[in-house]
């Protein structure tokens, strides 16, 4: 298949287009810069130039191609509400494009947010009220419009080697600045997370594979204790690691107390049981205990 992939030089989309390439795919990289052209080209990929807010350059991208993998998104939490209304948009373009023809368009979204401690499947659905990215609600209806589009939900905590502004170098960061690696009252909410090189692998299978209208979690671990994750920090920065209450989260944390408070596990059964899917990287504690977070970038 030629396939249109958006975000191809991002955290995720790179190594989609890599693994989509060695398995014998072409691919069409959405790129807004030059240095993201060379480097999609670098890794064997065509160029559509253009971004998630240029109409034409989507239209023409998935009029092109196969297939559509989107994975960019604008990480602009500065002005939040612009970025998700830029993903709808982008979302609906590439949808129109693609109506009537049943070819596969795999859409970003994430694991949604339930009550305190639900187990996350992928039935629940998302909330706009406490996960406000449109991804799915703007993606899903074209399954009816003769697209065979599905949803794939990385986890909150997508790791690997290259990650330098995800949350885990952002918690690494702020644990070297206050000189503690804190958790929130005794820090048993749970976290999920995947490694980077199991989330691509299920893009690819969802482009292959996938049902028209599917969910897909992906979920290596579905619950890691949060104090477990500030304890490895702690431990590599050689700071203690520390109990916080909820009201001096804020101050510590900042935008990331939400997260560091949330008790958010989830599950990827369905997914594995339907797609093959298996995580097979190493785990994010694993990682923690390599040297690459805590020796480049921000970490």
């Amino acid at each position: 298949m030629l396939v249109f992939v958006t975000g191809g030089t991002g955290f995720i989309g790179s190594v989609v287009v890599r693994e989509l390439l060695d398995t014998g795919h072409e691919v069409i990289g959405l790129a807004r810069s030059k240095s993201s052209a060379q480097l999609l080209e670098k890794a064997g990929a065509s160029v559509q130039e253009g971004s998630l807010e240029d109409v034409g350059s989507l239209k023409h991208g998935a009029d092109s191609a196969d297939a559509v993998i989107h994975t960019a998104f604008v990480h602009d939490f500065s002005n939040f509400g612009a970025a998700v209304e830029t993903d709808r948009l982008a979302i609906e373009t590439i949808g129109e494009t693609l109506a009537g023809s049943n070819r596969p368009f795999v859409v970003t979204s994430g694991v949604p947010l339930g009550k305190y401690g639900q187990v996350m499947t992928e039935n629940d659905d998302s909330d706009p009220a406490v996960f406000p990215r449109l991804s799915e609600t703007a993606a899903l209806p074209y399954a009816k419009r003769g697209v065979l589009v599905s949803v794939v939900r990385p986890s909150r905590f997508v790791y690997g080697e290259g990650d330098v502004h995800g949350f885990i170098p952002q918690l690494i960061d702020i644990a070297r600045k206050k000189g503690v690696s804190a958790y929130i009252g005794d820090g048993s909410n749970r976290c999920q997370a995947v490694h980077r090189l199991d989330a691509a692998h299920l893009f690819c299978l969802a482009v292959e594979k996938a049902t028209a209208g599917a969910r897909y979690q992906a979920v290596g671990d579905g619950g890691i204790p949060f104090r477990t994750i500030a304890g490895a920090i702690a431990k590599r920065l050689n700071i203690p690691a520390v109990s916080i209450t909820a009201e001096e989260a804020v101050n510590h944390f900042g935008f990331l107390g939400q997260i560091a408070e949330m008790d958010n596990p989830a599950s990827s059964e369905i997914t594995q049981k339907t797609l093959g899917w298996r995580p097979i990287h190493s785990s994010l504690l694993q990682d923690l205990e390599a040297d690459y977070y805590f020796t480049f970038g921000r970490g």
